[in-house]
């Protein structure tokens, strides 16, 4: 019941990562927002989370990890009805800052209690059963988002939150019980520098293509606090006295680091993915936004399926092995996604999101277990939220990097075909009727159609990009150390 409780929370929570993303037309439309505008209902909730993320340690320690999640649930659900309420863009945005705030802690204390209420030996179990509601809900909210925006209204994004929250919240008020809080002073000069260099990194990475990069003195400013707070943090956790915001001794844990570090680039691998599909299968392929759902939704499927099977092989199978045959299957997803072509039917997607679904399963669970396979229990409510943390700035990096080169990749693919359609290519004198250069309305249809073969283009690349990402990160497997197995009820798992 704890573990039903804790992940209805989770699942709660991934959805709202994605779910709103599909219905951003139909809020633009009723909230009379501008198309920038509308952009803030996505950044605010993701700038407030990943600020309210790294504070969630302290305050398990402060006030203990059962109230911290019981507040969380009910402050997450609330600003998700209120969010359904909102008549204007700065009521959503203000319910949305709410949702992100209250939201941060939930993945990260789910993990911590399935750590602490299993065994070792189940601890492989138990992170399929997190990683599957991390890694599921952020691939099925488009689905879902656009089934409601569809049949009912863009509010039903955010009241579908109320019932489950409303459940979430008895299991925990009734079966999770309560740790003892371990109360510690706030490094609050540690807080606040980590707090805006996360902030001004995610405003960074969310406005950079919007604003044009370095060309905007925003993007400029936001660069620039980044660096400073991000340097000003490491001199203060090198340097100070007594406990730092970070504790150090997570730094000393090998596993963890590289654990994070993988989750880092698993995170760009995902939402750089997911980023793509969407846009893609809408504006390039022409299909609906609910058949744009069905169509990616395999890719849950593949995840939940390597998921329970992944839980039945950590025990048996060395984890680096499951986790390069995760990465290895990521890989030859992303190659099927290099054929595309503007006459690819469905089957394509299906199949290279199913298989995509299986190498994210099958990387995720294992690297959850093995970042935390050797770190000391009472360290695990501070872990827990800087590994989210990194997973989730990977996305966000991921997500920023493949729209920049989408963007430019289209631009200089356009240039370069753009430059051979003259009246002197007697190529183009092939054609199907209405395209061609000899009249205005052939010429218009002709651009347009460069258009499209240019996004193409840029599409592809950046699939050649993620494929290269997913291989090269297979060396740095070797840095993960396998903890010796203990049978059940033995003692905890000792690392050699």
């Amino acid at each position: 019941m704890i573990t039903l409780s804790i992940m209805l929370a989770t699942i709660m929570q991934a959805l709202d990562t994605t779910i709103a993303n599909v219905a951003l037309p139909h809020m633009q439309g009723s909230l009379q927002a501008s198309q920038d505008q509308i952009t803030w209902v996505l950044t605010s909730y993701i700038v407030a989370a990943a600020i309210a993320l790294p504070i969630t340690g302290w305050l398990c320690a402060q006030w203990g990890r059962r109230r911290v999640f019981i507040v969380s649930v009910i402050g997450f659900t609330a600003a998700s009805a209120l969010c359904g309420l909102a008549g204007s863009l700065g009521t959503i945005v203000a319910a949305r800052l709410l949702q992100g705030i209250f939201g941060a802690a939930l993945v990260p204390l789910s993990q911590a209690v399935l750590l602490d209420i299993n065994p070792p030996h189940k601890v492989g179990q138990a992170m399929a059963i997190w990683g599957a509601g991390i890694m599921v809900g952020p691939i099925l909210g488009p689905l879902l988002g656009g089934w409601l925006t569809e049949n009912f209204d863009w509010r039903w994004v955010f009241f579908i939150n109320v019932p489950v929250g409303a459940f979430a919240l008895w299991g925990i008020v009734r079966y999770l019980p309560e740790n003892k809080p371990a109360a510690a002073p706030l490094d609050v000069f540690g807080f606040v520098t980590l707090s805006v260099a996360i902030g001004a990194l995610q405003m960074f990475l969310d406005r950079g293509e919007l604003e044009d990069w370095f060309d905007s003195w925003e993007i400029r400013l936001e660069a620039a606090a980044c660096v400073c707070a991000l340097a000003l943090f490491t001199v203060h956790t090198a340097t100070v006295r007594g406990p730092s915001f970070l504790n150090r001794a997570l730094l000393t844990d090998r596993n963890f680091i590289a654990g994070s570090f993988l989750g880092f680039v698993v995170g760009i691998v995902l939402y750089g993915t997911m980023a793509l599909l969407p846009t893609m299968l809408q504006s390039l392929m022409g299909y609906p936004v609910v058949y744009t759902g069905e169509v990616t939704a395999p890719r849950g499927i593949g995840t939940m399926i390597a998921m329970v099977v992944v839980g039945r092989l950590v025990q048996r199978v060395d984890l680096r092995l499951i986790m390069a045959t995760g990465f290895a299957l990521t890989a030859a997803a992303l190659w099927q996604m290099t054929r595309v072509t503007l006459q690819t039917d469905s089957t394509l997607f299906v199949v290279s999101g199913f298989v995509q679904g299986l190498g994210i399963g099958f990387t995720f669970v294992p690297l959850s277990a093995a970042a935390f396979a050797t770190l000391a229990p009472h360290l695990r409510n501070e872990g827990t939220p800087m590994f989210s943390l990194l997973r989730n700035i990977g996305g966000s990096v991921g997500i920023s990097m493949v729209q920049v080169m989408l963007s430019r990749g289209t631009a200089q693919a356009h240039e370069q075909i753009a430059a051979t359609v003259h009246l002197g290519n007697h190529g183009l004198q092939d054609l199907p009727p209405g395209l061609g250069v000899d009249s205005p309305i052939g010429l218009a249809a002709l651009y347009a159609e460069v258009t499209r073969q240019a996004s193409l283009i840029a599409y592809v690349n950046d699939f050649w990009m993620m494929m290269a990402l997913a291989l090269l990160a297979m060396p740095l497997l070797a840095l993960i150390r396998i903890a010796r197995r203990e049978a059940p009820g033995r003692s905890p798992d000792v690392p050699h």
